[in-house]
C-alpha cells in the first residue's frame, strides 16, 4: 500500500469513529462511563436532643429559616396513650410546632388552637419564608375520609397568628381559587413575596397566594394543564404520563425561579417556570406499586443549586439527582429504624452547609440530620 493510500485509509477510519461517536445512545467499546459529582453524608445519630421525656409524634413536614434553624411540624396525637401517660416516667408530647438550632439544641415549641384560625391536627407541610414568618398546612381527612382541612396559617417565629388563607371545611375543588383541600406542601419565593402551595391530596395543583395579604394569583395541574378532578388517578407505569397530578405531595423553588413539585403518587417530579409553564419531569422507580417514590424536594444550597434530593417514601432512599439534567446521580439510606436509615421518610430540608434533614411520618416519627461530606464520582449509566 503506497502512503497516499495509508493516508487516505486512516482518514477514513477517523471519520468512521466521529460519525459512530456522534450517533446518540450509542458509547465506543473501552470508552470511559460520563462521570458525575454527588455529595456524600453521614448521618449524626445524636441529633437532635430532645427536652428529657419530649417525644414527637409523625413528622409531617421540615423546613430551614435563614438562621439555620430547623422547623419540624409533627403530630402530638399519634404518639401512643401509653407513652405519654402522666402517671408514667415517659413520657411528654412534644409541641406541634418545633423549632431546634443547627447543633440539635431545643429552641421553642408551640402550635394549637387559637382564636382568629381553625388549628387541625394533622399537620403536613411547614415553610419558614425570607421574613421568618411560618407557614403550616395540613391534611385530616378523619376516619371516614370526608373530612377537610382547606386552609393555610402564617404566624411570626413565635407562633403569633398572622394569617388564615381558605375557609374552614369549604372547597369546591382544584378550581376554587379561595379555599385549599387537604394541602401537603408549601413554599414561599421572596423575589415575587408569593406563596406556592402543593394542593394535592383532595385537589390536584399548585396554587399560588400573595404572601402578604392572601390574594389569589394563579394555579396549574400538571403539564401546566387546567386540573381535572374528574380524571382517572390510577398508575400509570409506562408510556405518556398522567396528564394530572396524582397526591401532589411537596414543592421547592430555585433562586433562578423554577418550580419543583413532588407528584408523589405518580412517582415523578416535575419542573415548571413562576407561572406555571411546564419544562421537564422525571419519573423514579416508575413502576413501584405503594405510598410513591418521589415524596418531596430539597435544593442544595450552593451557587449554582446542582442537586436535587428526594425522599422515596415507598422504598425509604433518598434519591440524589442533578438539577441540570434531570438525571439520578445515586442515593443514600436504606430502610430500617436504626440511625441513618428510614421508616416512611417523608419530607426534607437541607440548609446553608448542605447537610440534610429528613422527617419520618408513620413509623419513624423522627427527623434525622445528615451531614454533607463532599463529592464522590458517579457514573450516569
Amino acid at each position: 500500500m503506497s502512503r497516499a493510500q495509508t493516508v487516505i485509509v486512516k482518514a477514513i477510519v477517523v471519520a468512521l469513529f466521529v460519525v459512530v461517536a456522534l450517533v446518540p445512545g450509542r458509547r465506543l467499546i473501552g470508552q470511559s462511563p460520563q462521570r458525575a459529582e454527588a455529595p456524600t453524608f453521614e448521618v449524626d445519630p445524636s441529633w437532635p436532643k430532645m427536652p428529657e421525656k419530649m417525644l414527637t409524634g409523625e413528622v409531617g413536614a421540615v423546613a430551614v429559616d435563614s438562621r439555620d434553624h430547623i422547623w419540624i411540624a409533627h403530630r402530638p396525637g399519634k404518639i401512643g396513650k401509653a407513652e405519654y401517660a402522666p402517671e408514667n416516667l415517659c413520657c411528654t408530647q412534644g409541641p406541634p410546632i418545633i423549632e431546634f438550632d443547627m447543633q440539635g439544641n431545643y429552641i421553642q415549641g408551640w402550635g394549637g388552637p387559637g382564636e382568629g384560625y381553625t388549628w387541625s391536627g394533622e399537620l403536613h407541610g411547614i415553610f419558614v419564608d425570607h421574613k421568618d414568618n411560618v407557614w403550616i398546612c395540613a391534611s385530616f381527612a378523619g376516619r371516614d375520609g370526608k373530612g377537610k382541612d382547606t386552609t393555610l396559617l402564617k404566624f411570626t417565629r413565635n407562633g403569633k397568628f398572622l394569617l388564615q388563607i381558605g375557609t374552614p371545611n369549604t372547597s369546591g375543588g382544584s378550581n376554587d381559587t379561595e379555599n385549599l383541600n387537604q394541602p401537603a406542601g408549601i413554599a414561599v419565593y421572596a423575589k415575587t413575596n408569593e406563596v406556592f402551595v402543593a394542593d394535592g391530596y383532595k385537589n390536584r395543583r399548585v396554587i399560588v397566594f400573595d404572601a402578604d395579604t392572601g390574594a389569589y394569583k394563579r394555579h396549574w395541574g400538571a403539564y401546566g394543564n387546567t386540573p381535572d378532578d374528574a380524571a382517572p388517578n390510577k398508575l400509570t407505569p409506562e408510556g405518556p404520563g398522567p396528564q394530572q397530578f396524582n397526591l401532589l405531595h411537596g414543592i421547592r423553588i430555585s433562586r433562578d425561579g423554577i418550580v419543583y413539585v413532588a407528584d408523589r403518587s405518580n412517582n415523578r417530579l416535575q419542573g415548571f417556570t413562576l407561572d406555571g409553564k411546564f419544562l421537564k419531569e422525571l419519573f423514579i422507580q416508575r413502576r413501584t406499586v405503594g405510598p410513591g417514590t418521589v415524596a418531596d424536594v430539597a435544593i442544595s444550597p450552593d451557587p449554582q443549586q446542582r442537586f436535587l434530593y428526594i425522599p422515596d417514601i415507598n422504598n425509604d432512599f433518598i434519591w440524589i439527582v442533578s438539577r441540570d439534567s434531570f438525571q439520578v446521580l445515586g442515593k443514600f439510606g436504606r430502610r430500617g429504624k436504626y440511625a441513618g436509615q428510614f421508616t416512611e421518610a417523608h419530607s426534607i430540608a437541607t440548609d446553608s452547609k448542605g447537610n440534610v434533614y429528613v422527617g419520618e411520618a408513620i413509623g419513624g416519627m423522627r427527623v434525622q440530620k445528615f451531614v454533607s461530606k463532599g463529592m464522590k464520582p458517579t457514573s450516569t449509566e
